[in-house]
């Protein structure tokens, strides 16, 4: 390969900065238990996507994590309440107080359902200067009526990202759903489950890695140089 030509005429080199691996170790690593959010996209009575998320934060909590699972009832679709609204607010406490997410949907119609999209709309991808989701760990997991499927997954990888979170590569999705819970409403015992503790123990050891990490993970030089220019600009009004 050619001899590279390192100039940079578009790069402010004031700002750019050379990744340094000392800052991948937390200073002072948090001790309290891993805080999880769990959703999920189905308001029926015997919802099995909320039935896999109860498996799923009964494994999370058995790992040490603190666990809370949001009842999407009651909340109203976006943009047809104020913010303000109760459910909503419940909703986004509970976001910003999360290290970690669990998002679960049925399929329906080769999708996510409106109750699970409606839930992650409610998420602001900023408030003010604070973005709630970015830097979070997100695990996915969808249940299917028929054969295995992973579109609602691969829609909510989508959403992920969009959120600025880090998804983790393993997910779950379970086919005929009804077929693998008890009356009593537990999960029987298969390769179906043994995928949800996989994807639960990725999820939490990830959350582990990176919680701590948001100062350097999350520092990027698109941002650094507009808060640069941002700075600068008050600097200049403040001296007229």
């Amino acid at each position: 390969m050619a001899e590279l030509e390192l100039s940079f005429p578009a790069l402010d080199r004031a700002l750019f900065e050379v990744p340094d691996p000392a800052r991948l170790t937390a200073a002072s690593p948090s001790r309290h238990p891993p805080r999880f959010l769990l959703l999920y996209g189905s308001l029926r009575s015997r919802s099995y996507s909320r039935l896999l998320s109860f498996e799923a934060a009964r494994l999370l909590t058995a790992m040490g994590g603190e666990v809370r699972l949001f009842d999407p009832s009651g909340l109203p679709l976006p943009d047809d309440a104020p913010d303000t609204h109760p459910k909503v607010q419940e909703l986004r406490q509970l976001a910003a107080w999360s290290e970690g997410m669990v998002w679960c949907s049925p399929e329906r119609h080769g999708a996510m359902t409106g109750v699970m999209k409606s839930q992650i709309d409610w998420i602001p991808l900023s408030t003010g200067a604070i973005r709630p989701t970015q830097g979070k760990t997100l695990a996915v997991m969808q249940v299917s009526g028929g054969s295995q499927s992973f579109n609602a997954v691969n829609q909510m990888r989508v959403l992920g990202r969009w959120m600025r979170m880090l998804t983790i590569p393993n997910q779950s999705s379970v086919a005929q759903a009804y077929a693998e819970f008890t009356e009593e409403g537990r999960m029987k015992p298969s390769s179906y489950y043994d995928r949800v503790v996989d994807v639960m123990e990725e999820l939490f050891k990830f959350t582990l890695l990176t919680r701590d990490l948001g100062p350097c993970l999350l520092d990027r030089y698109s941002e650094r140089k507009e808060s640069a220019e941002a700075t600068a600009q008050r600097v200049k009004q403040s001296a007229i």
